[in-house]
């Protein structure tokens, strides 16, 4: 009687954990924490909710897209997050990121503003102009301009880290713009398909 109790015991105790077993693997496959979230689509550091877009500073729908995403965060008092993708089939967008890279290291605001500039101008600038509109904006900002931007590579390196992230996520087109947020470990990111979108993606996210 000793051995079909003990065997019976076992066998309780086997399936017991085979079930505990199959629900941890089935609550892992089911919700992807922030820890397996590319760190690219979570929010900076001290921010909820934050928008995160992949540029290219010749890109048409990126100087289309750049003034709407800056209404919006300061809106929503949220951060935008702005990565450099500049595409094989552009001309100058590598190199005006670079020097927006250059100006980065003064302060990210003046980094932006000289994105915003390049956008601003991007129908008159081609490869063979860009220095002057570079330095134009350095004048007018009262910011050097050196001859050689990039002696070092530095800049051009942070360029192609952030092109890197870009295709670690899939990157397929630029803008890509996504509204990241920690209140949702379930669904931490979203891709903004259209610019219409945008508010409502931005209110979904910002739901507890």
């Amino acid at each position: 009687m000793i051995k079909p109790m003990m065997r019976n015991i076992f066998r309780n105790r086997f399936a017991l954990l085979c079930g505990l077993v199959a629900l941890i693997f089935a609550t892992c496959i089911g919700a992807p924490a922030l820890d397996s979230v590319n760190p690219v689509l979570r929010p900076p550091k001290g921010a909820q909710v934050a928008i995160v877009v992949f540029e290219d500073l010749q890109c048409p729908q990126c100087r289309r897209v750049a003034p709407i995403l800056e209404q919006a965060s300061k809106t929503y008092k949220i951060p935008l997050v702005r990565h450099d993708f500049p595409l094989p089939m552009h001309n100058w967008s590598y190199d005006a990121a670079v020097m927006a890279r250059y100006f980065d290291a003064t302060s990210k605001a003046l980094g932006n503003e000289f994105r915003d500039y390049i956008f601003s101008n991007q129908l008159e600038i081609n490869p063979k102009n860009l220095r002057g509109y570079a330095e134009r904006f350095a004048s007018e900002h009262k910011a050097e301009f050196p001859f050689v931007v990039d002696p070092q590579g530095k800049y051009a390196a942070e360029v192609n880290a952030d092109r890197d992230m870009g295709k670690a996520i899939k990157l397929e087109h630029t803008p890509t713009v996504y509204i990241v947020s920690s209140r949702h470990p379930d669904k931490p990111y979203v891709e903004m398909k259209d610019a219409s979108q945008l508010y409502a993606l931005i209110d979904a996210m910002m739901k507890n």
